[in-house]
Formats: structure tokens, sequence, C-alpha cells
């Protein structure tokens, strides 16, 4: 690792940091959402409402001195409403392209499931190939760009669950809990400190970063050596979940990437130039537990996706050098 890569590597690892100043705990979170910008993917973030996952986004975009957008999915939203629309400007009499808050560095998707399957598909196309087409005209996104949705897992009642096919398209799926009573009590004083209403208060995180850095990082992050044998063990985890008793339907090979992407982001983070298979494991409920299906049986007996993962990550023998 050079020099100039160390540096970038420790102002990476500031970034954490300076997050955390504004959102107090949530490491395990934090460092999720580092891996997935680090890995070029986005991320979805399970939780309920109020426990900062939209101060999260903006301290990250004000770390790194990015624009931030954050669309409140609803369900009469259209999907013009994400992307952009084209209108007639009286004045020169030509059609003119209004973009939409999709066009950003840090883009957060709020309560994705209230919206219908249509609205949620005008971001299939920006999430995979980080560009939007508005009446035949296709427009790139400014890069690093990073979806991050949201979801409550406890309201069903008027929402729309993610087809397959979107769910996919999210590099990890974590999970956002309640704070610890000492996190707890820390919060408050933070945030109810000279402070009116419930404003982001995003003033103590410092720019650590710029977004042609981070598009550094991401570029060091694809270099990272990986050995035959970190690829075996990935897709030998993957195959078993597919083939696991009580797993319906397992990941696929887009499970697979998104493990080793994974992985490689856990290694840089880690100070190493390689994947070893902690980083494989350390990644894997993230990248994972969204890209299979349990039994009926399995979910009644009060199984999730992670026990069964556990169980997978336990009995399918590691890389030993």
């Amino acid at each position: 690792m050079t020099e100039n890569n160390q540096q970038l590597l420790e102002r990476i690892r500031g970034l954490e940091t300076e997050v955390q100043r504004a959102l107090v705990g949530q490491r395990q979170v934090v460092r999720d959402l580092v891996i997935g910008l680090l890995a070029a993917g986005h991320v979805m973030v399970e939780g309920l409402p109020g426990l900062g996952k939209t101060l999260l986004v903006r301290s990250l975009a004000t770390a790194v001195g990015a624009r931030f957008n954050r669309i409140q999915f609803t369900p009469d939203l259209m999907p013009s409403d994400i992307s952009g629309h084209t209108l007639y400007d009286m004045k020169s009499e030509t059609f003119r392209v209004r973009k939409g808050p999709v066009f950003c560095n840090f883009l957060l998707a709020d309560e994705i499931n209230r919206a219908p399957a249509k609205t949620q598909s005008a971001l299939l196309e920006v999430m995979q190939e980080q560009q939007v087409t508005i009446e035949g005209h296709t427009f790139s996104v400014e890069r690093p760009f990073l979806v991050m949705a949201t979801q409550n897992p406890i309201e069903q009642e008027g929402t729309y669950p993610l087809p397959q096919a979107q769910l996919d398209r999210f590099l990890l799926k974590v999970f956002i809990d309640y704070p610890g009573e000492a996190e707890e009590q820390a919060i408050l004083r933070q945030v109810t400190a000279d402070s009116l209403g419930d404003s982001l208060d995003t003033s103590a995180v410092a720019r650590v970063l710029q977004p042609g850095e981070i598009l550094q990082l991401q570029q060091q992050t694809a270099r990272m050596r990986v050995d035959d044998q970190i690829v075996a063990y990935s897709v030998r985890i993957v195959r078993a979940a597919r083939e696991w008793n009580g797993i319906d339907v397992g990941p696929g090979p887009r499970g697979s990437i998104a493990l080793l992407r994974a992985a490689r982001a856990r290694g840089l983070l880690e100070g190493r130039g390689f994947v070893v298979p902690d980083d494989v494991k350390g990644v894997a409920l993230a990248a994972l537990r969204h890209r299979l299906k349990l039994t009926t049986d399995m979910e009644i007996e009060g199984y999730t996706p992670d026990d069964v993962l556990q169980d997978i990550l336990a009995n399918v023998v590691a890389p030993r050098a």
C-alpha cells in the first residue's frame, strides 16, 4: 500500500469518526454504510422511525462534501418525481428536461416500501447503471453515487414489499436498532442543547474527504488481492445457502459478487491489501440476508435468515492459508 493510499485509508477511518459525532452509537451501521460506499454498492437499512437514518446519510454527505437528497416515498409518488421529467418552455418554445432528486451523490430513499412497484422501479436503472433515462435521453449521475433506502420492519399496512429484483440491487441490508442507555442519554444531551425543534444538526461534522478521493478509494478496493481460495470459499457459502434445509429460495450469482465486493471493502478498512476468510464472514449476513427466502415452516418456527446464515457459516469450512 503506497503512502498516499495509506493516508486515504486513515481519512476513510476518520470519516467513520466524523459521522459518529452526529450519530451517537450505531457503530456497526456506520461501518456497514462505509463498506457499501467503498464497494460502490447501495445499502438497505431496516429500522424503526426516529433512530437516525436521515441523520446518518446527511452526516456522511457532509463529511465527504457531497450532494445529498432525500425522497419520502408515499403511495402517490410518481416515477417522474424521482428521475425527472420534461416540460414545455413557453419562452423558447422548446421542451427542456428538469432533473429529479436522484441527481446527487447520496440519495436517501426514505420508507421505500410505501410506494408501489411502478415507482420503486424508477430506481432500478440508476442503481445498476448510474444513469437515468428521461423521455429517451440518457443522463449520467455524479459519482460517487450511493442509494440508502429505509423501511419500517413492523408496519405492513399500506406498504408494497420490494420485488426480489429490486432487493437484489442492494449490496447490503443492515439493521439499525435502539441505542444503549448511555448512548441514549448522550443523544438527549447532544440534541436538546441549544437547539430548536427537530432540526438535524451536522455542524459538528468536519469534511475529511472529497468525492474524487472516494472514487480513488473505490478503485483501490476493486484492486484488492483476492486469493482463489477466498473466491471458492465465497461461492461455497452462497451455494450452501441455495441448498440448505429451510431455505426456499437462495441467493443468485449477484449474491456471490456482493459478498466478495463487501469483503474487499472490509479488508481495506482493516488496513490489509488482501482479503481473508474473516472478511467474508464479517459481511456475509449483511450481503446475503435479503437474498434468500425461508420456507413457511421455518418462518412459523421463528427462524430468521440470520439464524440460517449463522449455521451455514459455522458449517462451511474456511481456507486455513
